[in-house]
């Protein structure tokens, strides 16, 4: 199980804008250094052109439209038990607040989940994830920042083992069973989880959070690193839709 995760995300680094781009400028710069001159400037144009083209925020825009669009922010009033909010990144600095140990999309996760807990009453919050390069899990830095603003710790279940999106799911297929739950994650992440919580017999309720389309600023725009992060996270997520149709 931990080779296959590790190596998933080991493969996964090369097929994705920045492992990509990357890769081609060391192939382009080897063979610079080996004195092709024709495959090295094929190479660099070839990573000259990647780059542009993800940093370019109409075409990052396009990536992320076409996943986000497809659940909408959540506006349903259907009380139900749970709330899972899936796992994101965090570090363990001292030095930081909680609110900058964990990612950007984690916050938001986390205050996508706590104001719709709010809305329901008796709801009690799921936090999954592990602890990844430090001694903390995702899931209880999630949860501390609920409790943090205001939740009951008593309204929260932490389950700090999950590595992915599959074992976040099958531990909430233990506890919701048949029963419909509310789904938080990032809206990219949206239509792939969605596709596999359901493919267990599971009955999420989308709620969508995190949304990266930015607003369209015309097509004569320079190219930006928070595009190039959009259109990283939206192809990170057309890979993981795609190897699960080569799955099934």
């Amino acid at each position: 199980m931990e080779i296959g995760f590790f190596l998933k995300k080991f493969v996964s680094f090369f097929v994705e804008p920045y492992g990509m781009v990357l890769t081609l400028f060391v192939i382009g710069l080897y063979l610079l250094f080996m004195k092709k001159q024709s495959l090295a400037r094929g190479f660099l144009l070839a990573a000259c052109g990647m780059l542009f083209l993800f940093a370019y925020q109409p075409f990052s825009n396009f990536l992320a439209k076409n996943l986000e669009e497809q659940y909408p922010k959540y506006a349903d009033k259907q009380s139900v038990k749970y709330i899972h909010v899936l796992g994101n990144g965090h570090n363990t600095d001292p030095a930081q607040p909680l609110s900058s140990q964990i990612s950007s999309a984690g916050v938001k996760r986390v205050l996508e989940g706590i104001l719709i807990h709010k809305q329901i009453e008796g709801s009690k919050l799921i936090f999954t994830g592990y602890e990844g390069d430090t001694n903390i899990s995702n899931a209880q830095m999630n949860a501390s920042l609920a409790i943090a603003l205001g939740v009951k710790p008593e309204e929260i279940i932490i389950e700090p083992k999950p590595k992915d999106t599959k074992e976040e799911a099958l531990f909430t297929k233990n506890l919701a069973a048949d029963e419909p739950f509310i789904l938080v994650t990032s809206a990219t992440h949206m239509p792939r989880a969605m596709k596999l919580f359901n493919s267990l017999g599971l009955h999420p309720i989308a709620a969508p959070s995190d949304f990266i389309k930015d607003e369209f600023k015309g097509f004569l725009v320079a190219p930006d690193m928070n595009s190039f992060c959009s259109s990283q996270r939206s192809v990170h997520e057309y890979i993981g839709i795609l190897w699960s149709k080569i799955k099934d």
